[in-house]
């Protein structure tokens, strides 16, 4: 099977239409007409994850954040991401990223939290101009079964979610119920959240003074961006094993989470 068989389902699943105008999914790096003996599914793409996809046999590797962003002016090793390059193409592996556009579709990242969170009655929170606004756009609303505590959801968030830290505003003294959610840097998202009238919007990358835009009108939780988002490593992951047979997929065992905790 050729990659491009690969990263054409993808690519039906959350076209890359979808993608916001800053980003850079698709096939990155490789031949789209090479045939794909193994697959690793990773969030990040790393010299430590080209080392794994080395030494498991994969030649294509399947990332949540594209390795390059911009263009590259020199190829000559002086940074992570032209390491990465040049380890990739001297080992003839693909590289392929889905990002925003997973992001937006309205089964993708934020929707994996969502079922992490067991959120019900789902629907996109920011609907994406010209698009379909019940599939496509940016964010997760949903509901719990039963309102709880805020505290008491903030613990389980924290549980569920398997961070170490969760960076929070002032607990409100009603409940949660509704509940928004966004993978990734989604603080731009804080007035739809609020006039969804969410009791809390979980996402990753506020910055200290966005957290008193708050105003205690909502609850903010930031449970930090790799945190938000390890389990679309899942999500792609699923997606490929339910549909090739003729080819083996691999979770990446490496965790690339730049941040640590002490």
């Amino acid at each position: 099977m050729k990659i491009k068989e690969v990263t054409s389902f993808l690519e039906s699943f959350a076209p890359l239409e979808y993608q916001e105008s800053y980003d850079n999914c698709g096939l990155i790096i490789g031949n789209s007409d090479a045939i794909v003996k193994s697959a690793l599914v990773t969030l990040d793409c790393t010299e430590d994850i080209i080392d794994e996809a080395i030494e498991t046999g994969c030649n294509l590797v399947i990332a949540h954040h594209p390795i390059i962003f911009s263009g590259l002016k020199k190829l000559n090793g002086s940074n992570y991401i032209e390491r990465t390059v040049i380890k990739a193409i001297k080992n003839d592996i693909a590289i392929y990223a889905i990002h925003t556009n997973l992001d937006n579709v309205h089964n993708g990242v934020s929707a994996k939290i969502a079922e992490k969170l067991m959120l019900k009655n789902c629907k996109v929170l920011l609907p994406k101009e010209g698009l379909n606004s019940n599939l496509v756009g940016s964010g997760i609303i949903g509901e719990l079964n039963e309102a709880i505590d805020a505290k008491e959801f903030l613990k389980n968030l924290k549980l569920n979610m398997q961070t170490d830290c969760v960076k929070h505003t002032l607990l409100s003294e009603k409940q949660i119920k509704r509940v928004a959610v966004c993978g990734g840097s989604g603080s731009f998202l804080l007035e739809n959240a609020i006039e969804a009238k969410a009791d809390v919007f979980i996402t990753a990358d506020f910055k200290y003074h966005e957290f008193f835009d708050a105003e205690n009108k909502i609850v903010i939780a930031d449970i930090g961006h790799y945190e938000s988002e390890q389990f679309t490593k899942d999500l792609i992951y699923d997606l490929l094993v339910k549909n090739f047979t003729k080819f083996a997929v691999r979770l990446s065992k490496v965790n690339t989470n730049p941040i640590k905790y002490i």
